[in-house]
């Protein structure tokens, strides 16, 4: 996955958010840790993969799509408050030998890791399982980034309107 025009438009997002917000003095980073924990769980919904007691499927996949892409908007943002970027990722995109189910729960683990360590290995191994979570959901790299780049201009319309 090409990052770096991600990390570039999320850079400038959050520098608009936060001056919006009045918020560059801020430290953000454990809203941030918690706002990609919520976006995970909602992820996680939408797929339904743990929802053993339920016969009704998955949403569609533009749904889970855009839930991903959430995610990706915080993990990137928290690589940029860590003082991370491209340069520094070097992401291997391995296939999970896990179900969905146990994917879903690396994750986690590895945001809860990352937020108490703060070291670039701990933030590697969050994009590194949060794109294996793709290749399982069916999501393709191409998909992530067009989708990216879409609801960057929703956020930024959002913050236009007062969201």
């Amino acid at each position: 996955m090409r990052l770096e025009n991600l990390f570039k438009m999320q850079k400038a997002l959050d520098r608009y958010i936060e001056e919006n917000h009045g918020l560059q003095n801020e430290d953000l980073f454990d809203r941030k840790v918690l706002a990609l924990l919520v976006e995970i769980g909602e992820l996680a919904n939408e797929t339904r993969s743990f929802k053993f007691w339920s016969l009704k499927p998955s949403s569609e996949k533009q749904v889970i799509l855009e839930e991903f892409v959430d995610g990706i908007h915080f993990i990137l943002s928290l690589g940029l408050e860590s003082g991370f970027d491209e340069r520094l990722i070097a992401v291997e995109e391995n296939p999970s030998a896990v179900t969905i189910n146990e994917q879903f729960l690396k994750i986690y683990r590895s945001v809860c890791d990352f937020q108490t360590s703060r070291r670039l290995e701990d933030y590697r191994a969050v994009i590194e399982y949060y794109l294996q979570l793709a290749v399982q959901l069916g999501i393709t790299n191409e998909e992530i980034e067009q989708a990216y780049i879409q609801k960057n201009e929703v956020n930024y319309k959002r913050q236009e309107n007062n969201y």
